[in-house]
């Protein structure tokens, strides 16, 4: 799902980058740019958001969406509830059954007159761009791509000479994630639009959060938007269509999207959201909102042209700021986590001065990027012997386990970014805790100020890292001068009994090697 591999795989490629012609970008396009219309105020969503807000004032409210068939039919429920406006931006946007889904509804807004604009980061679209061409034939659809490639041609090789020739800039991406209607409400979290996002996948599900947001948070995400929107890096589509008729391709998509509809809502995961949420779903209902002070925070998109790290470009201080601020607990939960030597010692020191520090986050068998866990496993030993306490997911039992990273995982994989601080304060977003979400993407989240949502993040946590769930990776022996006077054991449960390993439970035999070879190459800072 990520750019680790391209990064440090076009070295190997770059004999294949010879493009042989110009760039298939044209010279006269046009970006006119746009701002977020005003949050509706004259329908019956609207009204119900307004009540709520008057009854809250100064303060947002949230919904957690846990479950990700709940996430994808509040997004869902809230694009059929839309009336002016629909902003969405996304890291990956799949041509997929649930990623088409969201374009037929996209789609029946824009026919009725709602404004859309979809701004996609360009590094994994393929097939997606004859899907996103045609509804931006749309007139009141827009899309837009990020810090694209040159040319639009959508195959892996392609891409990697591209990267070999550009990778300065292209190994820097936009890793938000917003769904923004009407101005009023939002979705904010980890979630990209894509099967393996919603638990309809055939290789991959993961485990991920989301936030259902009314109230001044939301105006503050809209006003990220319109930066990201405006700025030098996103290039409107029709800076690479060919001049061919997109008007026809939309009316081919119609008939494909309605036809694709049709089969989903006879399949049986439609059956089971059906029978999971016979009422709605969460972002199709009213009353049950987590109440709080919050600050939506955003990576500037300049942050991708900054030539060295530049702190007031992104949101990592405020998010130490946060952690600056615990006395009791911290929780962290990230798929894919090296927190480096600054980090290790940083959570290392909070342990030492009696907080209790927790982190969650992928086994190498349940990890859909082994290159991340290679940057892992260096600070491993040593956030243990600091007193850090780690959980690593177990895979789904049974499930296929491929040696390389690939976008595929183990059947069930960690997605999840968030962070909770003495039980108050809760951070969900896109960001990870490792180098490439620091330094080289942009990255979004909310911050809240709520013991109620962070006690619901919180119950999330312990349910995930329950034996059944995870590997309590923990050292046994006796501590001495050095650190291989004890060992390192995963701890988790089978059939109720109580399992310990001595080696990374779960993986196999390639993928172990994998890591090892991983583990000693110098691409750290690309991780």
């Amino acid at each position: 799902m990520r750019i680790r591999l391209l990064s440090y795989v076009t070295l190997v490629v770059a004999v294949m980058a010879v493009m042989g012609g110009c760039s298939s970008m044209r010279r006269d396009f046009v970006k006119s740019p746009s701002s977020a219309l005003p949050p509706a105020s004259d329908t019956p969503s609207s009204r119900y958001v307004a009540s709520e807000l008057t009854r809250h004032d100064g303060l947002s409210g949230f919904r957690l969406l846990t479950k990700s068939t709940n996430a994808l039919m509040s997004r869902v429920a809230l694009i059929d509830q839309a009336s002016h406006s629909i902003d969405l931006q996304y890291f990956i946007f799949k041509n997929d059954a649930t990623g088409r889904l969201i374009a037929l509804h996209l789609l029946a807004a824009a026919d009725r007159g709602v404004r859309v604009r979809i701004l996609l980061d360009d590094v994994h679209l393929a097939d997606e761009d004859v899907m996103f061409n045609a509804l931006d034939a749309h007139p009141s659809i827009q899309v837009r791509l990020f810090n694209p490639f040159r040319t639009r041609h959508p195959t892996m090789l392609s891409k990697l000479g591209q990267f070999a020739l550009e990778g300065a800039r292209l190994n820097r991406r936009m890793h938000n994630k917003s769904f923004i209607v009407d101005n009023a409400v939002a979705i904010i979290g980890g979630r990209n639009i894509g099967d393996d996002y919603f638990d309809a996948g055939s290789d991959t599900n993961f485990r991920d959060l989301d936030l259902v947001a009314i109230g001044p948070v939301v105006q503050e995400a809209s006003r990220s938007f319109d930066a990201y929107w405006n700025c030098d890096a996103a290039y409107p589509a029709t800076a690479f269509r060919t001049r061919r008729d997109t008007h026809a391709d939309l009316a081919v998509l119609r008939v494909k999207l309605v036809r694709d509809a049709r089969a989903f809502a006879q399949s049986d995961y439609a059956q089971e959201i059906a029978d999971e949420f016979p009422h709605g779903a969460t972002g199709d209902r009213r009353g049950g909102w987590f109440w709080g002070p919050a600050s939506f925070v955003a990576d500037r998109p300049e942050k991708i042209e900054a030539p060295k790290d530049a702190p007031f470009l992104r949101i990592g201080p405020k998010l130490k700021a946060m952690m600056d601020a615990a006395r009791v607990e911290v929780v962290v939960i990230s798929p894919y986590f090296v927190p480096g030597d600054k980090g290790s010692r940083y959570l290392v020191n909070l342990a030492q001065q009696g907080v209790s520090v927790k982190v969650l986050t992928n086994s190498l068998a349940s990890t859909d990027e082994p290159a991340a866990h290679s940057g892992y496993v260096h600070y491993r030993r040593r956030l243990l012997e600091g007193g850090v306490d780690l959980y690593e997911l177990r895979p789904a039992l049974g499930a296929a386990q491929p040696a390389t990273a690939r976008g595929t995982s183990s059947g069930v994989s960690l997605h999840a970014k968030a962070m909770i601080v003495d039980q108050s304060h809760v951070f969900i977003g896109s960001l990870n805790m490792d180098p490439r979400s620091k330094l080289l993407n942009t990255e979004m989240g909310l911050i809240v100020d709520s013991p109620e949502l962070a006690d619901a993040v919180k119950q999330f946590f312990d349910t995930a890292i329950q034996p059944g769930n995870a590997f309590h990776v923990v050292l046994r022996g006796t501590p001495g001068v050095h650190s291989q006077a004890t060992h390192m054991q995963w701890l988790s449960e089978k059939n109720g009994v109580t399992v310990s390993d001595q080696t990374e439970p779960g993986a196999t035999t390639k993928r172990r090697v994998e890591v090892l070879v991983l583990r000693v190459l110098p691409i750290e800072g690309l991780l």
